[in-house]
């Protein structure tokens, strides 16, 4: 037929040629497979890795009370930044409770170092314990707690203990020509915190090897800038029931307070508030505090406090440096503390630079 005349032949070539054609592409697309695709992937892989590299910090504050507390966070996320650190953030807001919780979330979270500041000392074995057997390696930040010291990698703060005898060694310098009795009254921050023990401990540990210095009474003021108001508000009120008017002199239970020692700058600057509010000048009362926060600095400045210890806040560059070295499974020494000063009424003004909080 004319088909199997003229086609035949034709047509077998033009499989056979087909057939070639289809066996190299397959061959081609095999080749390309085994060349091409796995540089590929080996070239995902490192962007992978990088990603998976970025240090996360679970991060936990106890709240946001005072400037110098705002500050202290402000350095821990701009050392973060710096550092290409990501942190995971909780305000627990002065509750215990909600630390617990915050602590718990980062475990589950899965990151990779975490950093808190233990709103009271004791309470926190069993979370740690969770922490460590999840490989999870902890830093206490500003206060330190009752615990297993293997339960958490270090401590990074201030000196407590030496803030509270730097107070007390101005007042003896101040005092040291004096030789009748020297009252104090002193407002105390967070019950059961360990910044709050420390800083009584060292307090005393100077002021008891001299007889005539003599704490009168201890008030708590929950490091609160209201609270320092309200003490004095209570002082005063009294000053005028006890002695029928109100006068520059400061007393409690009948007794003249000759030194004022508070255990932050909140609650001095609200005890201040109060003086000022019921216009009393009490220029012949001692004023010790620790922080150093500008407004205290200036109310130094200003002639209305006498001694201001320095607690620097600025602890973040510290801690991402100790974030670092956990994350790369090296330990860190147990206890960091940060550098401090004093600033007292004798200093040269001129020289002072400006806190930043």
């Amino acid at each position: 037929m004319w088909v199997n005349r003229f086609t035949k032949t034709p047509m077998k070539a033009k499989i056979k040629k087909i057939q070639i054609f289809s066996i190299s592409i397959f061959a081609l697309a095999v080749i390309i497979m085994i060349f091409f695709i796995p540089l590929k992937r080996e070239k995902a892989v490192p962007d992978t890795e990088e990603r998976s590299k970025k240090i996360i910090l679970g991060f936990s504050q106890i709240g946001s009370e005072s400037a110098w507390r705002t500050r202290n966070t402000q350095s821990i996320f701009e050392a973060a930044e710096a550092n290409d650190i990501q942190i995971i953030y909780d305000d627990a807001q002065q509750k215990q409770e909600n630390q617990l919780k915050a602590i718990r979330s980062f475990i589950v979270y899965q990151v990779d170092v975490i950093a808190f500041v233990p709103i009271v000392e004791d309470g926190w074995d069993n979370v740690l314990q969770e922490a460590k057997d999840a490989g999870i390696p902890v830093i206490l930040v500003d206060r330190q707690i009752n615990a297993d010291p293997s339960l958490y990698a270090g401590f990074l703060g201030e000196n407590g203990v030496e803030e509270g005898r730097r107070a007390a060694r101005f007042l003896l310098s101040k005092c040291r020509d004096k030789t009748e009795k020297v009252t104090i009254f002193e407002m105390s921050g967070t019950e059961n915190s360990s910044i709050v023990k420390n800083r009584a401990r060292g307090f005393r540990e100077i002021i008891n090897t001299d007889p005539k210095f003599q704490i009168i009474h201890t008030e708590n003021g929950d490091f609160l800038r209201s609270r320092g108001k309200e003490i004095c508000d209570v002082l005063l009120a009294n000053n005028v029931r006890e002695n029928g008017n109100t006068t520059n002199t400061l007393y409690f239970d009948g007794q003249k307070i000759d030194a004022v020692f508070s255990h932050n700058d909140s609650m001095t600057l609200g005890f201040l508030d109060s003086l000022q509010a019921h216009k009393v000048n009490a220029k012949n009362t001692i004023f010790i505090t620790i922080d150093a926060e500008q407004e205290s600095i200036d109310a130094l400045k200003d002639g209305k406090l006498n001694c201001v210890v320095e607690c620097n806040p600025n602890l973040g560059p510290m801690l991402m440096e100790l974030v670092k070295q956990i994350a790369e499974g090296n330990t860190i020494p147990h206890i960091t503390y940060n550098n401090e000063t004093v600033f007292t009424e004798d200093d040269d003004f001129s020289v002072y630079e400006p806190r930043g909080y």
